[in-house]
């Protein structure tokens, strides 16, 4: 948990959330991403058990979006289908938050060696 690179992350999900429902929508939006959504986000892509288990809601929207922008910078995702993502579920943008999510952490994961 990087505090340098979550509070880049809280622009860069503010962003993404933003130009993914401005799309959706067909009008500009300009959307602040609540913590609350972002932990409840966490919780649902099953992510939430790798934090320790007294972590605040704040940490694990920090996680979150730490997460994110981790893997906007580290080219797992780029900027295009994360916007895409968002604005694809136009019912649901929380579930296409949660699937970004899933896909970033798959990324990861899959990165990292096997020890053998």
């Amino acid at each position: 948990m990087d505090s340098k690179l979550a509070r880049l992350g809280d622009a860069y999900v503010n962003f993404v959330y933003s130009l993914g429902r401005s799309k959706a929508l067909a009008e500009p939006q300009g959307i602040k991403v609540s913590d609350r959504l972002l932990a409840e986000v966490l919780r649902s892509s099953g992510l939430r058990q790798e934090l320790p288990h007294r972590t605040t809601r704040q940490d694990c929207a920090n996680a979150v979006e730490a997460l994110l922008v981790y893997g906007y910078l580290n080219k797992l995702v780029s900027l295009e289908e994360a916007v895409e993502q968002i604005a694809a579920a136009s019912d649901s943008p929380t579930d296409a938050l949660i699937q970004l999510v899933k896909v970033v952490a798959k990324k990861i994961q899959d990165r990292k060696p096997n020890p053998t």
